[in-house]
């Protein structure tokens, strides 16, 4: 599943995005991650948004669908549920250490925020969901 985490700042809709401390060719990034077994995929959001950006206090706003593994650059091996969520406490930028038990566990991710007009790049090429966060 993937978390678009947005706010509003000084009159402009802004993006929650990462980059890999360590692996910079790896492009933007918006936090995502895969349900465990047996979980609820809200229930897998939230705790994906905690082990890859230490957010706790989230809400979700909206869900944006289910795409097909082909239909989302960041989707090539599973089925994405992408929703739009709101991070009231977020800082402005931090550096988070993965936790969990994923891929990804221990890897440094360096957050920042960035506005959705113009069009942010993600996943080093366009991404299909980003025209609805501004509808």
């Amino acid at each position: 599943m993937l978390a678009y985490v947005t706010r509003e700042r000084d009159g402009r809709k802004e993006l929650l995005v990462f980059d890999h401390r360590d692996q910079p060719g790896a492009g933007t990034q918006v936090p995502a991650g895969r349900l465990e077994p047996d979980e609820d995929v809200e229930t897998g959001l939230l705790r994906e948004l905690e082990e890859e950006a230490g957010l706790a206090n989230v809400r979700v706003l909206r869900k944006f669908g289910t795409f097909a593994p082909h239909e989302l650059p960041h989707g090539r091996r599973y089925t994405n549920h992408a929703f739009e969520v709101e991070a009231p406490d977020a800082r402005d930028a931090w550096e988070h250490v993965v936790s969990g038990k994923g891929d990804d566990a221990g890897l440094v991710f360096l957050y920042r925020w960035v506005p959705l007009e113009p069009t942010p790049e993600l996943w080093a090429g366009s991404d299909p969901v980003l025209a609805r966060l501004t509808s």
